[in-house]
Order: structure tokens, then C-alpha cells, then sequence
């Protein structure tokens, strides 16, 4: 028996003229589908309107955008993953179908993989997954094909699930099984990978046209991008009010909820990187779109406040001795934003040790270390070595022909070079943080001053989509020289809507829920303070120890050890901690929950499209065992885009919402801000927050410490050296 009533449908009769239309040649000179740009569904990810289509955006786009009708908004984040492989995280506010008031939130998890691109003789086509990881409301999969002639981009596809609740005709999988008849019902508590794909009794049709319209004369100037856009929607659902998946009813009526119309029409203008685009929809519903987009690999950057320093030439002849020349080594090194260490010519070897800085590459260190020094070294120095220090440890170290950095920079003695030809010239050393005994030093200690803005963010809260909290921080950080410093910091909350959160239902230990509580006890708090020790137990071995407030919701002592070689595409690491959970006030007094926590980390690049993988295992905060696991792929820009998900011993039901921990992070340069900063800013994304799967979060942890001295990392960054 059907959901809907069995009817003649106007798809069983475009089916086959459509799949002739998707099956005719292309003529020559129209030239390469994909060379078109693909341009976004209402959704999130590339499509039509509330379908999609086999196209995909360049490898490694990244866009965020949001669509708004009446009684739903979508946010979405869409990730060209690889070149064949397209990912959606979406967040919707929906009606709440249970009291027909008010919102409720749900997120979905989307992937497209294309199966084959479009040829003389062939249409593009693709087979997508729809809230893959969910609760399943929007759950369903299609399989689309694509063809373009000219300006026109066609489309058609069949879809399953909530893809096909329009049920054209009967699911064509149950002539191989009649196990695909049956699609469950339950919508469960989410955040579990769906296993019932390409099942249901009916399926539908669903297809479209795009028409790239001709460049506009208007009174501000020519208008090019606009897309005209007209679907058939296989979904026969305006919401959710009558449940999903839709329950039968009499024969000939209508479920609650039901669209008025399957047709769609848009119009959508595409730039550079912004679409903008308003449709019409079900019949009944008007619905903006905006999405903003980015390639990584070349991301717009603004201007740096400061320009680069020009590379002064050699001196013709040494000035004074080498004291001399170290005291004003360091003023320089000073003024280009290092904090020098250390200071000596061996020979025709210049040995510069330097500290922090706001440069996030060892290339681009080692040419601003030049910069500073070119002027001052005697003209017989022939190499440079340089030792780069974070936090107390040495983690980077290389030596490098001073000829080949002058040539990077455009300085060597009239002749050109290239940042590929110094970098072939480059030697990467093992950091070994040993102390040249005859060195000059700058006596110590030495500290920073922290002044900064902090925003807190929580994402997918059931009762509100977004929570925040902004606030100033200010704090300190002293070194005593041998890796031994001092840290803290005070927090006082501005503004934002975190302390309104939902008060925590954990079955587990609270160790992350009772967010909320932190933000509203701890309007003013001390996020940390601690005193530590970061220093190399021996060459590419790190050691970090830190004892005190460890973190906004952590106290204790922690210890780990890290060994990162060189040149090699892996780092291996242990942590080790024992803490106690800190107050709601977020000051000096602790709650009634300690516990012991720690795991064995190990770091990989993987050999293809920059990816790389971390796979972690060992004890978390809330006393449970398991394991997670992390891809990302990393960009020569520094952006990074990764997801995780952590698997422990807590089952499904005791975890509460969302089943296990998960996320996505982005993680963008400060300097594409135009900050001099080689610092980052991460964004995370987990559908909720949770207890299970939680791991201490120090300030320093080793990986993130010493990643920038390693091999792969230089490489990416060799255009430093002309910078």
C-alpha cells in the first residue's frame, strides 16, 4: 500500500524524454561542462533549488551561507572535501511539529560522490547521501545526472526516502530484494550513521533546468552571473507537521504538511565568491539565499598592516667586534617582532637563535631573520643557521646559504633567484635545544602581555541554534629561560546568550554540558593559571609539564611527551593528566570530581590531497574509554578543514543527543585578516555538546607547538622566503 494515492504522474512521462535529452551530444565548441561554475541549492552544497544536480564546486571550496522561508531557516556549512566528493553540515530551524508553535533545531550531515563527469557522449552523474548522520527527518539519497548545452544546464534524478515521498512508481531495488520495501520509521535521537539508504517502497522523480543568463546593462554597470532556475521537486513536503516519515492515510487525501506545488522557480546571481539568490517554493513560500565562498588554496588576504622590510646588502667590511654585532643583532631581531635568544659567527656560519615572532612558517622566519640581520653581518658569512623556539623549546632548526636567501628576495648581487631554489639549498636540522655554550644571550626573563578579545560559541542548542558569549581578556606570560614559565590570565564576559543554555540532562559526569552554568557563575574568571615547563628531552623528543588551572573547567597537572621527527610524515605522543573539575565561578574553588585521563596520539600525513589523519586513544573526562579519529586536509594558506568523531565505551542511549561526539573545525590564519600574527583561529562545529568523548584542552599542547618545524610544514611554507 502507498503513502499517496496512485495517480498518473507527469514524471512517468518526462522519464524517458529526459533520460533521451540527458543522452544527446554536446557540440564541441561549447566546451567543457565543468568549465561552467556550479552554483548553490537552497540546501547548502551545489544544486538547483531544493534539488540537486551532478555538479560540484573546485576542489577544496569552502562556503557558508543560509536560506530563509517562512517557518524554516537553513545554515550551512559545504566543503568540496576532494575533488570527487562533496560534504554539506546543515543546521535547521523548523516549525516545532509537536506543538505547531515555535522552533525546534535538527542537523544533517550531507555527502555527494561523483560517478562519473560529463563527456561528448556521456551526462554528468552523481549519487548523494542526505542527512547521513541525523535524525534522519530530511533522510534520503538520489541519483542524479547532468547535461549542459551552452548556457542551459539540465538535470534529472530519481530519489529515495524523504527524496521520493512524492512516490511516482515503486522503488525499482525491490526487484533485487524485497529487504528495500521497508524504510523505518524512527527518527531515533540522532547523531548515528543511517544504514537503511535506498529504501522505501516508492520513489519519485525530480529534475530542472539552469539557464545562465546573458551579461545585464543596468545604471551601475554590467550585471554577469545571474542563473535562472525551474525544478520538479520529488519531495512532497512543505515541513514536518504530519511526521516523517510520512504516516498513510485515506486514500486521496492530502498529509499534513504536504506542498502545495512540486515546481520551484529562482533566480540566483553568482560572483566571485558570493551567491544571492531568492525562489519560490512549494507553491507557497518565498526564501532568500546568501552564501559566501572561499578556495583555501588562494584565499583573499587584506593588507598587512606593515609592508615587508627591504633586505639590506652586505656591509663591504665587518663593523666593530662580535659583541658589537650581537648587541645590534638583537636590537634589530627586536624590531622585526622576535625576542632574540642567542647570537654567534663560527667561521663563515652565522648562528641566529630567535623566539615567537609573528610568523607562522619557518621559511618566512628564516627571511625575516635575514632581513633584520643582512646589514650587520660580516661579508665573509656564507651560511646561516637558525634555531626557532616556542614556549620554551627549541622546535625548529635549519641552515640555509645566506647567498640563496639574498637571491629569494631579489638581492643576490644583481642576480634573481627563486624561494624553490632556496629551499633546495635549505638543510633541516633536528631540534635539539642545546645551548651554544659560546653564544652571546639575552639575559632573561622575559614576558608577554595578553590583551584580546574571546568569543565562546555553541552551536545547535535544541532551543536556539546559535549561543555566544563575548568577552576581554587580559593576562601574562613570563619565561625564566630552560623552558620554565609562568602563565594567567582574567576574563570578564561582555555580552551573548551562552548563560541562557539549557540546563544539562548528562547521564555521565558533567565534565563539558554545564556550559551554561560556567557562563552565567563565571561572568568574571580566571580561564587559567598555572606554572609549566616545555623543553627537548632530546633531538625531535618534547616534554611539556603544567601544574595549576589548567583550563576554564580544569584544574590539576598534566604531563606529555612527543616525539616529531624531522622529516618524516608522523609524531607519536602521550598525555598524561590528573584533574579535578573546576567551580562555576570560574575563580579558585573546585567541584566534587576528579578524575585520571590521558591517551597515546599518533599523527600521520596521508599520501594524497594534502590530507592527514590523528588517531587518539586512551581515557577521557567523564572516565570513559575509546578512541577518536581525525581527517583534515591542510592548505598551503595554513587553512585547515577537518572532522572527528570519537567512539567510547558509553553507550548510544546513556550519551544522550547526538549518540557519540563529533565535529568539524575550520582553522584560518590570523594573518588573512591582515594581522601580523602566526596565530589561528578555529571554529567548531559539533551538533551538541556533550559529556562523552571529552579531552583536556591545555594551551600548549605539543603537537600544535612544534607542527610548524616540521618537514611538510616548511615545504608548504617556502614562498616565505621572499616574504
Amino acid at each position: 500500500m502507498r503513502a499517496f494515492p496512485s495517480r498518473p504522474s507527469a514524471a512517468r512521462i518526462v522519464a524517458p524524454l529526459a533520460l533521451a535529452l540527458l543522452a544527446a551530444p554536446a557540440r564541441a565548441e561549447e566546451g567543457r561542462a565543468e568549465e561552467v561554475p556550479a552554483t548553490g541549492g537552497n540546501f547548502g552544497g551545489v544544486g538547483l533549488l531544493e534539488t540537486r544536480n551532478a555538479r560540484f564546486r573546485p576542489d577544496g571550496t569552502l562556503e557558508a551561507g543560509a536560506s530563509v522561508r517562512r517557518q524554516r531557516r537553513f545554515y550551512s556549512v559545504n566543503f568540496q572535501a576532494l575533488p570527487f566528493l562533496e560534504t554539506t553540515f546543515r543546521l535547521s530551524e523548523r516549525l516545532n511539529a509537536t506543538t505547531g508553535t515555535g522552533f525546534t533545531t535538527d542537523r544533517s550531515f550531507d555527502v555527494k560522490l561523483r560517478l562519473l563527469e560529463e563527456g561528448p557522449w556521456n551526462p554528468a552523474v552523481a549519487v548523494g547521501l542526505q542527512d547521513l548522520i541525523g535524525t534522519g527527518i530530511y533522510g534520503g539519497e538520489y541519483l542524479v545526472a547532468s547535461r549542459r548545452w551552452g548556457p542551459l544546464d539540465v538535470s534529472f534524478g530519481i530519489g529515495f526516502g524523504r527524496l521520493g515521498t512524492r512516490a511516482d512508481f515503486d522503488n525499482p531495488l525491490l526487484e533485487l530484494s524485497e529487504r528495500f520495501r521497508v524504510r523505518p520509521r524512527d527518527v531515533g535521537r540522532g547523531g548515528t550513521l543511517r544504514l537503511d539508504f535506498f529504501r522505501g517502497e516508492d520513489v519519485a522523480l525530480f529534475g530542472g533546468a539552469e539557464l545562465s543568463i546573458p551579461a545585464l546593462s543596468t545604471p551601475w554597470g554590467e550585471l554577469d552571473g545571474l542563473r535562472a532556475k525551474v525544478e520538479w521537486s520529488g519531495d512532497a513536503l512543505r515541513d514536518e507537521r504530519g511526521g516523517y516519515p510520512v504516516r498513510r492515510g485515506p486514500p486521496g487525501a492530502e498529509p499534513r504538511g504536504a506542498a502545495r506545488s512540486p515546481v520551484n522557480l529562482g533566480l540566483q546571481w553568482s560572483g566571485e565568491h558570493v551567491d544571492a539568490g531568492v525562489s519560490f517554493v512549494h507553491g507557497t513560500d518565498l526564501l532568500v539565499r546568501l552564501s559566501l565562498r572561499l578556495d583555501p588554496a588562494d584565499p583573499p588576504a587584506a593588507p598587512r598592516p606593515r609592508p615587508v622590510p627591504p633586505l639590506p646588502a652586505r656591509p663591504p667590511r665587518a663593523a666593530g667586534d662580535e659583541a658589537a654585532r650581537a648587541a645590534a643583532a638583537f636590537d634589530a631581531l627586536r624590531a622585526a617582532g622576535f625576542r632574540p635568544l642567542a647570537y654567534e659567527e663560527r667561521g663563515i656560519e652565522a648562528r641566529v637563535a630567535v623566539s615567537e615572532g609573528s610568523f607562522r612558517t619557518l621559511p618566512q622566519v628564516a627571511s625575516r631573520v635575514l632581513r633584520a640581520v643582512n646589514g650587520i653581518l660580516p661579508p665573509e658569512v656564507g651560511s646561516i643557521r637558525l634555531s626557532w623556539w616556542q614556549a620554551g623549546a627549541e622546535t625548529g632548526a635549519l641552515s640555509v646559504p645566506r647567498a640563496a636567501l639574498e637571491g629569494a628576495a631579489g638581492h643576490a648581487r644583481g642576480a634573481l633567484g627563486s624561494v624553490e631554489e632556496a629551499w633546495g639549498a635549505t638543510t633541516l636540522l633536528p631540534a635539539e635545544g642545546e645551548a651554544w655554550p659560546d653564544a652571546f644571550r639575552e639575559p632573561g626573563p622575559s614576558y608577554d602581555l595578553i590583551l584580546e578579545p574571546r568569543l565562546n560559541l555553541q552551536l545547535g542548542d535544541p532551543s536556539r541554534t546559535l549561543r555566544y558569549q563575548g568577552a576581554a581578556a587580559a593576562g601574562a606570560r613570563v619565561e625564566f629561560g630552560r623552558g620554565f614559565s609562568a602563565a594567567g590570565a582574567v576574563q570578564q564576559a561582555v555580552f551573548g546568550n551562552l548563560d541562557r543554555g539549557l540546563p544539562s540532562d548528562s547521564q555521565l559526569p558533567r565534565v563539558r554540558s554545564d556550559y551554561a552554568l560556567y557562563a552565567r557563575d563565571g561572568k568574571t574568571s580566571i580561564p587559567g593559571l598555572y606554572a609549566e615547563r616545555v623543553w627537548n628531552l632530546a633531538p625531535d623528543v618534547f616534554a611539556r609539564a603544567t601544574a595549576g588551572l589548567l583550563e576554564p573547567m580544569f584544574g590539576g597537572a598534566s604531563a606529555e611527551v612527543l616525539w616529531r621527527p624531522v622529516g618524516r610524515g608522523f609524531a607519536v605522543g602521550l598525555d598524561l593528566n590528573l584533574v579535578q573539575q573546576r567551580a562555576t565561578s570560574g575563580l579558585f574553588g573546585f567541584r566534587n570530581y576528579g578524575v585520571a585521563t590521558g591517551h597515546v596520539s599518533l599523527y600521520a600525513d596521508l599520501p594524497v590531497w594534502n590530507l592527514y589523519g590523528v588517531v587518539r586513544a586512551g581515557r577521557y573526562l567523564a572516565g570513559d574509554w575509546g578512541a577518536t579519529i581525525e581527517v583534515g586536509r591542510r592548505f598551503d594558506s595554513g587553512i585547515e578543514v577537518g572532522g572527528f568523531a570519537t567512539f567510547t565505551n558509553v553507550p548510544f542511549a546513556r550519551f544522550g543527543e547526538g549518540s557519540f561526539d563529533k565535529g568539524i573545525y575550520v582553522r584560518l590564519p590570523l594573518d588573512l585578516f591582515g594581522a601580523d600574527s602566526r596565530g589561528s583561529g578555529t571554529a567548531v562545529i559539533r551538533p551538541v555538546q556533550r559529556d562523552g568523548g571529552q579531552r583536556l584542552a591545555v594551551d600548549n599542547p605539543l603537537w600544535e607547538v612544534t607542527r610548524a618545524g616540521r618537514e611538510d610544514a616548511a615545504r608548504r611554507g617556502i614562498g616565505g622566503y621572499a616574504r
